[in-house]
């Protein structure tokens, strides 16, 4: 494995967003009003003074701010509006999203950032972007742009959004936080969807261009795209993660092209109430869990858990840590003990089922989890459809697979290998970290109603599962989780570095080790996956090396990828390539017999009209094409060119297939060439389908019925059923045999083929039919193999009961040894 690694990591300020001041005009550069934080928390206005600056007294001040805030708060309330509006549901009021503004007005006060770029003007929301993290970094807009300017490659710096990146990433790379803290403050919740605006549209158009002359622009009815959504969004630690955060978007943009303001804020505060809620589980109903962390809990007299033993359903509490599940049923004393699953073993297997008394299957709302020691089904009821089973389904999934990985991809526990590489010790639970933000998020889509058709794809560690190029994935990800820094004692521990050369030499080859972006290093004994040695994962690593970007960390690399996305991004790229494929096929899959029959008749046309082509030469309709054909045929066999014939056969479909490419790109073929055209089956009512449908079910059986009538006869044939056909048709096949090998294949070949191309000929018509009549009767007369039809038996219960009956045995053989032992 090897990567060529170049760049700069440049050293963040310690000046961060908690360091948010206060100002007058004076001081102040920059400003942004949210009038919800006024409603909320009055005269709270947060502004980002210049670099070093310090107010001493901090009563004085904010007594001016107040003075200043009450006299132009009437004027702010008239130009602003509420920013958010939900309905009662949580969802987004989707009726009032035209007539509500997006966002809130934002006044510059002085711009210090030159927006004049090689390539053009900066946006006014890249100027806001950069001028408010270059404050919260400690430094201006200016120094910042100037910093950028002397880190980077001249093509790198005449691209606005890689400084829009540089700003953001370097405030972003302060914290290693799970969920950043700074998501808790509106204001830094409306300045990142900022920044995806800036990010897809860095330079100015004509409304940017009013909006520098009037020092203030309204975002209303902005819309985040993809693209800058899956950009920003993963470098905030718990929003997303670059495995999946392209259906996060199509989950929250939903029918729309892009994510609003309303949307993105909704989402957000789900996520918050997410993580706040699992902080009560652990403080108040559950402190005998103290090593697990509680993921989900199901419960509730509208929507009960039920567990599903020896035909009977038990309600109950079930519980998702993210270690195992726990189920505490409850009886007519109240609450039992809880029972526990472990889902941290091997042979873990998660499937849906459908449940219901006696195996009946009634209810497609269940959900397996089988292991070595044991299996559960649980249904989860929902009236409302099936997404409570498939949500937790994916749960449950995502912490089995997590373990999967853990110990895949991740080294032991007790490996001393660990203390040799800094950070090592924290790959484990940056891992559960992993799945368990994934989980989060779903239940905060889950709050909003926001979700595609397979909750699986929003959970990374389930999704790269049986995903392409998965595997190549889950190996940037356990570098990036379990990869640090080497330490001195490595060469003495027997794992020496690469021949003692650096992870930053544009030069350095291979090496039994793997290293990350920023030269951390994974170990080789620590690759006990197959999929190491795949022959994808080998060029996914050989061609992992960046240039011209600044790696910030690991995770954060400005005007490049970290290994993490770039592995996404190609799992993504084939991922859409299967779905097209799937979406192909499901789309050939017409409901209906009669509709299947049609397209079955349309596909088989090209081989129809050959089969008649060959026909009318068979029966002579046109002498001279069929003696035309036959001097062709036999001049290829008797000039020995038979062999000729295959490949020619596959050079002319080859030449062909690309004439008609060509002529398709070109345009001369029209768009709808290519495509089956079938009838749709006149309208029906309920009972003239159940007709049909019987219909065609008994021509299936009559044809299905031969089949198997002209098989036993063969199977006759073969092993003697009747001695006297046996016979017959032994000779002659041994005939056969005889006169291809005494006779040369060529002559052979004519005679058949002058053979079949008399058949119809006046001479010989009345001897073939007498022939075939023959045959006939022959056939006729070959019984079929005896079939015997045993009763049906119930293997299941003949089992129970012989195991039922060995151990009353064992019990009774148990008792006769005990009494002998006591005397």
């Amino acid at each position: 494995m090897f990567t060529k690694l170049p760049l700069t990591h440049p050293k963040a300020s310690n000046f961060g967003f908690n360091h948010l001041i206060s100002g007058n005009k004076d001081v102040s550069k920059f400003g942004y009003f949210s009038i919800n934080s006024v409603s909320q928390h009055k005269f709270r206005f947060k502004l980002v003074g210049a670099h070093g600056d310090r107010w001493k007294h901090t009563n004085t001040v904010q007594e001016r701010i107040n003075s200043w805030l009450s006299k132009t708060q009437h004027f702010l309330t008239e130009v602003t509006s509420p920013l958010v509006k939900t309905s009662h549901s949580g969802k987004p009021d989707a009726e009032n999203d035209v007539d509500t503004q997006d966002m809130d007005d934002i006044f510059l006060g002085e711009q210090t950032v030159t927006s004049r770029m090689p390539n053009g003007i900066l946006s006014f929301a890249a100027i806001v972007s950069i001028e408010q993290f270059s404050r919260m970094n400690g430094l201006t807009g200016q120094k910042m742009q100037r910093i950028f300017k002397a880190l980077v490659p001249k093509i790198v710096y005449d691209d606005a959004l890689n400084l829009v990146e540089y700003c953001c990433f370097r405030f972003l790379s302060k914290d290693a936080s799970d969920l950043h803290p700074s998501l808790k403050e509106p204001a830094f919740q409306r300045l990142i969807f900022i920044t995806m605006l800036a990010w897809e549209n860095p330079y100015s158009d004509k409304n940017d261009l009013s909006a520098h002359a009037s020092r203030k622009a309204s975002f209303q009815g902005k819309r985040v795209r993809e693209e800058a959504f899956t950009r920003i969004a993963p470098a905030i630690p718990g929003v997303a993660d670059h495995c999946t955060v392209h259906n996060l978007f199509k989950a929250l943009a939903g029918d729309e092209k892009g994510i609003s303001l309303r949307v993105w804020l909704t989402y957000i505060d789900e996520l918050l109430k997410v993580h706040e809620g699992r902080k009560l589980y652990h403080s108040h109903e559950y402190p005998q869990l103290s090593g697990e962390r509680i993921l989900c809990i199901g419960s509730g007299k509208k929507q009960p858990v039920l567990k599903w033993e020896n035909n009977m359903a038990w309600p109950g509490k079930l519980t998702l840590t993210d270690k195992a599940l726990y189920f505490e049923a409850i009886g007519f004393q109240g609450q039992k003990d809880a029972i526990r699953l472990d889902l941290t073993g091997h042979g873990l297997q998660v499937k849906k089922v459908k449940v219901g008394p006696f195996n009946s299957g009634l209810f497609d709302s269940g959900v397996a989890v089988s292991s070595d020691l044991g299996s559960w089904v649980l249904e989860f009821v929902d009236l409302g459809g099936e997404l409570r089973r498939d949500l937790w389904y994916a749960f449950i999934r995502e912490v089995i697979t997590l373990h999967k990985f853990l110990s895949e991809y991740g080294p032991d526990d007790d490996d001393g290998s660990l203390l040799q590489v800094f950070g090592s010790h924290k790959g484990k639970e940056k891992a559960m970290m992993g799945a368990i933000n994934g989980i989060s998020r779903l239940q905060a889509l889950q709050s909003t109603r926001m979700f595609l058709d397979d909750p699986i794809k929003l959970v990374q560690y389930s999704f790269l599962q049986n995903a392409p190029h998965g595997d190549a994935v889950f190996q940037t990800l356990a570098v990036n989780y379990w990869g640090g820094p080497l330490v001195a004692e490595l060469t003495d521990a027997g794992y020496p570095q690469a021949q003692g050369r650096s992870p930053y030499d544009e030069t350095f080859e291979i090496s039994d080790h793997v290293f990350d972006i920023d030269g951390s290093v994974y170990l080789r004994n620590w690759m006990r996956s197959p999929s190491w040695s795949s022959s994808a994962s080998i060029s996914f690593w050989k061609h992992s090396s960046i240039k011209h970007a600044v790696v910030l960390n690991k995770n954060l690399v400005v005007a490049g990828e970290t290994l993490v996305e770039r592995a996404a991004a190609i799992c993504k790229q084939k991922y859409q390539a299967v779905e097209r494929t799937q979406a192909t096929i499901d789309a050939a899959k017409i409901q209906g017999i009669p509709s299947n029959i049609d397209l079955f008749k349309e596909l088989i046309l090209p081989f129809a009209i050959t089969a008649r082509s060959f026909e009318k030469l068979r029966r002579w309709e046109e002498p001279h094409l069929t003696l035309s054909f036959l001097a062709f045929v036999y001049t290829i066999i008797f000039r020995n060119m038979l062999h000729y014939v295959f490949p020619a056969a596959l050079i002319v479909l080859a030449t062909g297939m690309l004439t008609l490419k060509g002529l398709k790109e070109q345009g001369r073929l029209g768009r709808s060439f290519g495509k089956i055209t079938i009838r749709d089956q006149p309208p029906s009512n309920t009972i003239q389908k159940i007709i049909a449908l019987k219909d065609a079910m008994r021509d299936v059986e009559y044809y299905l019925q031969n089949l198997n009538v002209t098989l036993l006869k063969l199977r006759t044939i073969l092993l003697a059923g009747q001695p006297q056909v046996t016979t017959d048709v032994a000779l002659v096949l041994l005939s056969s045999a005889t006169i291809l090998l005494i006779v040369p294949f060529k002559y052979v070949l004519a005679f058949l083929l002058c053979d079949l191309f008399t058949q119809e000929l006046e001479f010989r018509r009345e001897m073939v039919k007498k022939f075939l009549s023959l045959l006939k009767e022959r056939w006729v007369t070959v019984p079929a193999t005896p079939v015997i039809v045993l009763p049906f038996e119930d293997w299941t219960r003949a089992a129970n009961q012989r195991s039922r009956m060995d151990k009353k045995i064992n019990q009774k053989e148990g008792r006769t040894v005990t009494r002998l032992d006591s005397f």
